[in-house]
C-alpha cells in the first residue's frame, strides 16, 4: 500500500460505508459529477463513482479498487475484506468487478480537486 493510500480504518462521523451513503447520496450533484452535464437527478450516483471512492477512503480507509464498464473505469472501495460500491445503483446491469487495484490519485484524476471538496464541504454541513 501507498503512503498516499493510508487512511484511518473507522469513520468518527459515520458508523459505517452505509451510514456515509445515506448522507453523500443526498448531496450529490451534477456539479460534483465527472463529466458534469452526464448526470440525472433520477440517477443521483451516475458519474460519482470516482469521488465517492475518495470520499469513502477519506472515512473508512481500505484501498480503492476499479472494474472496467461499458461505461469506462468504475470506481469501488475494499475495506477490511469487503467489496463497498456507494455507486452500483447507477447500473441498469451487474457489474463485472475484477478489483483491479487503483489509487486516490488515479481516482481523483477521473473527477477534480475542486468537486472533491465541493462534495466533502456539503457532507460535513449534514452532520
Amino acid at each position: 500500500m501507498n503512503r498516499e493510500d493510508q487512511m484511518p480504518s473507522a469513520s468518527k462521523i459515520f458508523a459505517t460505508p452505509l451510514d456515509l451513503y445515506r448522507a453523500i447520496s443526498r448531496v450529490w450533484s451534477g456539479d460534483t459529477s465527472s463529466p458534469t452535464d452526464a448526470w440525472s437527478s433520477s440517477n443521483p450516483a451516475q458519474n460519482h463513482c470516482s469521488i465517492t471512492a475518495l470520499v469513502v477512503q477519506d472515512h473508512f480507509g481500505g484501498e480503492i479498487l476499479s472494474t472496467r464498464t461499458s461505461g469506462g473505469t468504475h470506481f469501488y472501495n475494499l475495506i477490511d475484506g469487503k467489496k463497498w460500491d456507494l455507486t452500483v445503483s447507477q447500473f441498469a446491469e451487474p457489474i463485472p468487478y475484477d478489483d483491479t487495484p487503483s489509487s486516490r490519485m488515479v481516482a481523483l484524476a477521473d473527477t477534480s480537486a475542486q468537486k472533491y471538496e465541493l462534495l466533502t464541504d456539503r457532507i460535513k454541513l449534514l452532520v
